[in-house]
């Protein structure tokens, strides 16, 4: 644990490796490789004086990814790419891979906040105020921007040698499908905006990306497991992404049908405005939209004086939503089996395949295992954007709709 004050978000440049196969002409400067819970930072002013130190470090060590961030190093470097991704932050503080609030005591792994146990119960009101806002809301941003132009985003985890029922897990897990939709067949009501087709949820990634990578490790006598022992929260960065990707690609195509006009353009409190960035507010953070969302999906009452704003805002919500329930069929589709959807994927592996411990404490990376296993998952992304997508955009032409 490191105790000082970070930027919550980090670009870290890496050297290629000359023995990595590169990143395909497709997709060049169209991947992102992020790690998110390997994190050692934890800034002084939200680190009460009463917590325990000792149990700080205990939950610290549980919580982080150890070795996520050297295998994205490899991973980039085999890719040749200029970098990688990192929240600085350390998970047992902060974790961004969640919705903003207070993790309760003994939530289970899905049911988690960003702010984390013993922290949830120990910082004051303004102080998680300051965190969200100061740490949160820059990564964030960070996220937004990094994302943009976007094929491929591939997100770094490492996960404990064993479940708690002491049964030993795969080498590798690729998660690919929302929890929700999961468990539901539907992403929990209230989460994200009812006009998001629930079946996007189904899976967050190019079907094609998600078999290579497998197949590619399977023919390595790599044991790979599909979205074990758990899928995606909805809070993740993958789902979120991919709600916000999708309303993106509506929003396209909504303004070359209806142009906006300048009064719109230049005005960010117009109606057609703040219902875009209502649908955009995948990290639900911003409280006028979840006024707004709340307004039109729960009835409640606006405050007086917004009231002629809100009736303004549903009028335009429901033209957006009549141009999607017109336009349903196309767009999804053109979304979900499109060359230009983007996938966003997150690759568990096992902590102790990457990183040595001795007595559950953690000592090192296993460089030269990281190594070769970054240049195995690589030569599974090149051949998918040098071989897989063209043969995919022949098979769009010759596809048959029913089996879609």
């Amino acid at each position: 644990m490191i105790f000082e004050d970070v930027e919550p978000y980090a670009w870290v440049p890496v050297s290629p490796d000359a023995d990595g196969p590169g990143c395909p002409d497709a997709l060049r400067g169209r991947v992102l490789i992020d790690v998110v819970h390997d994190g050692a930072h934890l800034p002084p002013s939200f680190v009460p004086p009463q917590l325990d130190r000792s149990r700080i470090e205990t939950a610290f060590v549980e919580e982080r990814d150890w070795g996520a961030a050297a295998f994205a190093s490899a991973l980039a470097s085999a890719l040749h790419l200029d970098g990688y991704a990192t929240v600085q932050v350390a998970r047992v503080l902060l974790d961004f891979n969640r919705f903003p609030g207070i993790t309760p005591p003994f939530a289970d792994h899905m049911n988690r906040f960003a702010i984390n146990q013993p922290f949830a119960a120990c910082l004051g009101y303004e102080e998680k105020r300051r965190l969200l806002a100061d740490y949160y809301d820059p990564t964030s941003r960070a996220y937004e921007a990094a994302l943009d132009g976007k094929l491929v985003k591939i997100a770094i985890h490492t996960y404990d040698e064993h479940n708690p029922t002491k049964t030993r897990r795969p080498a590798v897990s690729i998660l690919s499908r929302s929890h929700g939709h999961s468990r539901d067949h539907a992403i929990p009501v209230g989460l994200f905006d009812p006009l998001f087709p629930s079946e996007l949820a189904e899976i967050t990634c190019d079907r094609i990306l998600r078999s290579r990578i497998a197949l590619t490790l399977d023919e390595a006598a790599v044991h790979v497991a599909d979205n074990y022992p758990y899928s995606l929260p909805e809070g993740s960065v993958e789902v979120r992404s991919q709600v916000w990707y999708f309303f993106r690609h509506v929003r396209r195509h909504y303004d070359a049908a209806h142009p906006r006009t300048d009064a719109e353009a230049n005005d960010p409190a117009s109606p057609r405005n703040l219902v875009w960035d209502m649908l955009l507010d995948t990290n639900l953070r911003s409280a006028e939209s979840d006024l707004l969302r709340s307004y039109l999906h729960m009835f409640r009452r606006p405050p007086d004086r917004w009231r002629d704003t809100f009736v303004a805002a549903r009028d335009e919500y429901e033209r957006v939503a009549r141009f999607i329930a017109t336009n349903r069929e196309a767009l999804v589709e053109q979304y979900k089996s499109g060359l230009d959807r983007p996938s966003s994927i997150v690759i568990e592996i096992r902590k102790d395949l990457v990183y040595d411990f001795v007595d559950g404490r953690p000592v090192g990376p296993r460089y030269d295992d990281i190594t070769k296993l970054a240049r195995l998952l690589a030569r599974a992304i090149h051949k998918y954007g040098a071989t897989d997508r063209p043969e995919k955009a022949a098979g769009l032409e010759r596809r048959d709709p029913r089996f879609s």
